[in-house]
Order: C-alpha cells, then sequence, then structure tokens
C-alpha cells in the first residue's frame, strides 16, 4: 500500500474512534433515561393490562350469567313441550311435527 493510502486509513480510523469516544456519554445518558421510561411506562402498562383483565373477567362472568339463563329456559320449553305432546298423546292425536 502507498504512503497516501496507509495515512488514510489512520485518519479514518482515528476519526471514527473520536467520534465513538464522544458520543460514549450521550448514548449513556440516552440508555438511563430511557430505561426509567420503560420502567415507568411498563408499570402503567401492567396496571392497564390489570384493569382490562378485570373488566373481561367481569364480562365473562355476564354472559355465563346470560347463558345460564338460557339454558334454564330451553329447559323449561323442553318440559313444556313434553307436557303437551303427553296431552296430545292423551287425546289420541299424534303432536305435530317440526319441519
Amino acid at each position: 500500500m502507498s504512503p497516501e493510502v496507509v495515512v488514510a486509513l489512520v485518519t479514518a480510523v482515528s476519526v471514527i474512534v473520536a467520534a465513538v469516544i464522544t458520543a460514549i456519554p450521550a448514548f449513556v445518558s440516552l440508555a438511563r433515561r430511557a430505561r426509567g421510561a420503560v420502567e415507568a411506562d411498563g408499570a402503567a402498562t401492567r396496571d392497564a393490562l390489570t384493569a382490562i383483565a378485570a373488566r373481561v373477567d367481569a364480562r365473562i362472568d355476564d354472559v355465563r350469567d346470560d347463558l345460564d339463563e338460557v339454558r334454564e329456559g330451553v329447559a323449561h320449553v323442553r318440559e313444556w313441550q313434553a307436557g303437551h305432546d303427553a296431552e296430545h298423546l292423551l287425546m289420541g292425536q299424534r303432536p305435530p311435527r317440526d319441519s
């Protein structure tokens, strides 16, 4: 290699090293601030997720209660239908068929 290329390479490496050394304190400071912000945001996110989970659990309980009511209604209709079919059988008629 020619001496000019060596000088250019040494100069480029020294400029890059100087830039990295100068930027290290800024990166460290930025990392500390970012870590603090993430920890604070993380706590807010966890609190929000806990609140959402509580609302979802409450909604699931409401849906289960609604389903229990529907099941009771269906059971009541089936009991009535069985009694109604029995009445028709006792009267000698065939119960109506569902289409």
